[in-house]
């Protein structure tokens, strides 16, 4: 609606603080959303949507990966106990 409308303001900021008025939102709200939807559109630098929602999940998948090498390593290093034929001597 920004976009469609900020021909009709002297600038971008104007229609953004008249329409966020009209919704019933702050300024600054309806301005980040202007501002992430001109670089999902490739026209202001930055991460996008996409590459924001791909990195989320690859750290979550990492998150979990380490979690798993953690609890592989704890049952190594478990069964390497049990299973050693020289106990340690008391």
């Amino acid at each position: 609606m920004v976009f469609d409308q900020q021909s009709a303001y002297e600038s971008q900021w104007a229609a953004i603080t008249s329409i966020a008025g009209k919704f019933g939102m702050t300024a600054e709200t309806l301005r980040s959303w202007v501002r992430q939807a001109e670089t999902d559109a490739g026209k202001r630098p930055g991460v996008t949507s996409a590459e924001a929602e791909r990195i989320k999940e690859l750290e979550r998948e990492n998150r979990e990966l380490r979690r798993a090498n953690e609890i592989l390593k704890a049952a190594s290093a478990f069964f390497a106990r049990e299973l050693d034929p020289h106990p340690p001597r008391r």
